[in-house]
Formats: C-alpha cells, structure tokens, sequence
C-alpha cells in the first residue's frame, strides 16, 4: 500500500472545499426537473444536507448562498443554524440571469435603470455578506448576444466595467469580489465576459479585492486548464475554483467523473503554483445533481478532489524538475504519470479512521439511512429546485 508522508498528510487535513447550496435541490435538464423525496424545501435544510457532507468527510465546512434563491428574512438565524451544525456560510452568488428585465444584459445593460438594478442587486448581497459574515462576492453574468450587429460590444465592456466599480466601491476591508467567465450559453455569438482574459481585464482594473474565478466546466472543449490555473496563479488572480466535471457543455457533472486526469493536471497546477490551502484561493463545487442523490453526490465530489490532491502531492518534483532541465520529455512525462496511477485511497482511508472518521465515507452515508429519514420527515411544502 502506498504511504503518504506526514507533510502530504498535513497538507490535506488543510484542505477545504465549499459546497453550493443549490447542488441540494432539484435538479435537470432543459427538459425536465426531476423531484427526489427528502429534497430541501428551504435554505435551512440545504445547510443541514449540506453539513451532513462535512460531517462524513470532514471536507466541506463552508456552503455558499445564491441570492435570491436563498433569501431569507434572519441571514443571522441562518448563520447561527449552520455554526449549530458545524459549518460556516461562505461566498454569496448573485443572480442576474432569471429576471426578465435582465433579458438583453443586467450590468451591461444600455438602459440605465435596468442596470441600475442589477447594480442594486449587488450592492445588496453584500449587505447580506456583513450578516452571513462571508468573504467573497461571486458574479456570473449570462450577457452578450446570439446576432453580429445585435450590440455594441465595446459600450457593453465600458458599462460592465463602470458597474464593477461601483460594487467594489461598497465592499467591506475584509471582503472580495470574484468574477467567472463562460464562454459560451446562453449567448451565442459573444459573451460580456467569455474567458479568463476577459475576466483578469476587468477584475485587475478594479484593485487587489477583486480576483478571476475559474469553473471548470466553463470552457471550450481541449482547453487547457491547467495553463489557465498556472498563469492566474502566477499573476496573483485567482480568487476561486468551481469544481465540475463536464462531457461537452456546462454538465455541472461529479467532479473528475468526465476526465479525472485533467482533475489531476490542474491540482498539479495548484500545487505547483502555491494554491493549495492557499487563504486567497477559495475551492468551491457547482454542481446540480440530475438523477443521483444529492447528498452522497456531493460526498463523491469532495473525496475525488481530495484523492486527485493526495496524487497531485506525490509528484516528485525534485526528479520532475531535473527531468525537464534534461530536455527528458519520456522522463519527465513518466514522473507525473507514475503519481496520476498511484492508488492512495487505501492509505486515505486508514488515515480517515485515524482521525475518526468513517474509512468509506460513502458506504458509511449509505448505511446510515440518512436518505430515508429526510424523505420521511420532509413532507408538505415546495421542494427546492434549479433557480429557487
């Protein structure tokens, strides 16, 4: 069985990931919502889901809101609710995709009130911030356009910017904002803000509180992520991860279920790059679980981003490092692939039950009848569901 020293040990007993509130509601495609028993009807139970992931893996001690689907009128009662349970409430998402106001742009928007709104939108969940005591402010902006012509897109990148500074005007000392890219969906012929460029851009116009978040289901297919992780690591820029795993579009998938060698590239990356339990570089899922149970899927997500981080951790640098002075491209390419197939998860679950945790955190969850209970005890009212 393969060992993993006291200093790699140390390292992913650091590692935090977030969880997002919205992977514990009702999920689907464009087609259909699938409902599932026991699905939260309110933000207060998507805390309790969501601390019962930390609770089996020790992985997850922060769930991040998105407003307004987890508006509530006590943010204090919430956050008490969720220390109760062990976990703390981390980075608020805004929403500018679902009102229909916001149907030809939000904060790009050539109609001053409608951007004004979305502006006051923002300013409004970092209000919610100073209550939930949460850090980063995360924006993701459905804009562009389907049509050459349809806009004028440098006036759409002047007024983005001009909105951008106005919401980073508000933000306490303490607190950042964090702005995702896409690069396509649901615009088709130009996003406002298509890729990591476009993002450092903006975000590197506004000061040191603002920072790139990378999703890494938000790219073209062959994209390499991992030289995006490296280069906004080495500009001091990356403010965030949303772990996902994707097939061909925004799958919102289980992480590391689609590629899990690019899981591996870009935790390398991570590592190399000084990211890892790194205070400025916050790890996150964004998922929507479809067909499978939310709970144990977020369970799986966080354990093959810990397994992938263990391989990352093994990578022998110092012989990587000589290899690639070498010019040893079979050498160097031989050291990374020899951590990538070497199997930790023996040695992870011994080191679970170490420190009192269950060996299989999925097996464990699944005999505890958790699943059951929830379905038993959640009867009446309106399940929680993709956008709300």
């Amino acid at each position: 069985m393969t060992t993993l020293s006291s200093d790699i040990l140390t390292q992913l007993e650091g590692q935090a990931i977030e969880l997002p509130s919205w992977a514990f509601g009702n999920s689907g495609t464009r087609f259909r919502v699938f409902a599932t028993a026991g699905t939260p009807r309110d933000p207060f139970e998507k805390i309790a889901d969501a601390a019962e992931v930390n609770r089996y893996t020790a992985l997850a001690p922060t769930v991040a809101l998105h407003i307004p689907w987890d508006k509530v009128d006590d943010y204090a009662a919430l956050r008490r609710h969720a220390e109760d349970l062990g976990v703390q409430l981390g980075t608020i998402n805004s929403n500018t995709f679902q009102d229909e106001d916001y149907k030809f742009g939000a904060l790009t928007h050539h109609d001053e009130a409608i951007r004004r709104k979305a502006i006051d939108h923002h300013l409004e969940c970092i209000d919610i911030m100073h209550e939930t005591g949460s850090r980063d402010l995360k924006i993701w902006l459905a804009e562009g356009s389907n049509y050459p012509g349809q806009n004028d897109m440098r006036g759409r990148q002047d007024r983005l910017q001009d909105s951008l500074q106005q919401i980073y005007a508000r933000l306490g000392d303490a607190q950042r904002l964090v702005l995702e890219y896409k690069f396509f969906e649901p615009s088709f012929y130009h996003t406002d803000v298509p890729d990591w460029g476009t993002s450092y851009a903006q975000v590197a116009a506004l000061g040191d509180k603002a920072m790139v978040c990378l999703d890494t289901g938000h790219h073209a297919p062959g994209t390499n992520i991992e030289f995006i992780v490296m280069q906004l690591l080495r500009l001091g820029k990356l403010g965030s991860f949303d772990f996902n795993s994707r097939f061909y579009a925004d799958d919102d998938l289980i992480v590391g279920s689609a590629d899990p060698f690019q899981l591996f590239r870009i935790l390398t990356e991570v590592v190399r790059g000084g990211g890892l339990n790194n205070p400025d570089v916050a790890f996150m899922l964004d998922q929507c679980h479809n067909i499978e149970d939310k709970i144990p899927g977020q369970i799986r997500s966080v354990l093959n981003v810990q397994e992938m981080t263990a391989r990352a951790l093994l990578v022998d640098r110092e012989a990587l490092t000589a290899a690639q002075l070498a010019n040893d491209v079979l050498g160097a390419n031989g050291i990374l692939m020899d951590a990538f197939y070497t199997d930790v998860r023996p040695a992870l679950a011994e080191w679970r039950e170490s420190r009192g945790l269950p060996a299989d955190p999925m097996a464990a969850f699944a005999a505890s009848g958790h699943l059951q209970k929830i379905a038993d005890e959640r009867v009446g009212g309106t399940q929680a569901g993709w956008g709300a």
